[in-house]
């Protein structure tokens, strides 16, 4: 949305050009109920900057897979809020980098002998990359680009360091999915139920930084106990050796 259309009352047509609609495609989500009515001065509709955010939700709902009757049920008072929330929950998105497959191989120090067709291939899988064609790469974590980068110069192969990153997803997911059904179940269904919502938007708030910490302390204790019990044995070996 504009600066400009916060300012101002928009025509039907205006709408439609600011939404990327037509403008039948605005009256069909008036004719649904979807879309509240404009303010009418004579025989001109007016839309404000109200109407604006509820086509972008639209649109963004509809390429989430949802059907336009589907949206229209979650539109109520509580499905808006529902939405808030979950907005306010997503962490904001890293500004992504785009690279050419040159500037990868340099930066992920790629020899022929490593196969880098593969290795790209797998690290477009895991989502690190997106072909962008023409040999270009959009990377939407530069932040896990940089740590690949460090572990590759500290002599870990790309190769085992993508295996590794293919577990630590696997595994984060499985967590992700353990925290978001502690915080649905115990949390978001009650507070909802009573319509807490102010309450509601403050656990939501809270409670990302907290599992992350939590996550990062449990990390850390068993990685402890990983070198503490790998150097344990090595100790063994060298003994043995002797």
């Amino acid at each position: 949305m504009t600066s400009d259309t916060l300012q101002r009352v928009l025509t039907i047509d205006e709408l439609a050009r600011e939404t990327g609609l037509t403008v039948r495609n605005v009256r069909s989500h008036h004719a649904r109920g979807l879309l509240p009515p404009p303010e009418v001065r004579g025989r001109t509709g007016y839309y404000g900057p109200e109407h604006v955010a509820r086509l972008r939700l639209i649109q963004r709902l509809q390429n989430e897979g949802m059907k336009l009757s589907g949206i229209k049920r979650l539109l109520g008072d509580s499905g808006e809020r529902l939405l808030a929330l979950k907005e306010a929950s997503l962490e904001a998105p890293e500004t992504p980098e785009v690279l050419t497959a040159a500037d990868l191989g340099t930066r992920l120090r790629l020899g022929e002998k490593d196969e880098p067709r593969k290795l790209i291939d797998k690290a477009t899988k895991l989502g690190l990359l997106h072909p962008l064609g023409e040999g270009m790469f959009e990377v939407p974590s530069p932040v896990l680009l940089a740590a690949a980068e460090e572990v590759v110069a500290r002599g870990v192969s790309l190769q085992h360091a993508l295996d590794m990153l293919e577990s630590v997803q696997k595994h984060s997911r499985a967590v992700s999915k353990e925290f978001v059904k502690l915080f649905v179940d115990d949390v978001l269904k009650p507070y909802a139920d009573a319509e807490r919502w102010d309450e509601l938007e403050e656990s939501i708030q809270a409670s990302r930084p907290l599992a992350a910490q939590a996550l990062l302390a449990v990390f850390r204790r068993t990685m402890d106990e990983e070198v503490e019990a790998t150097f344990t044995d090595l100790a063994r070996s060298l003994t043995r050796r002797k």
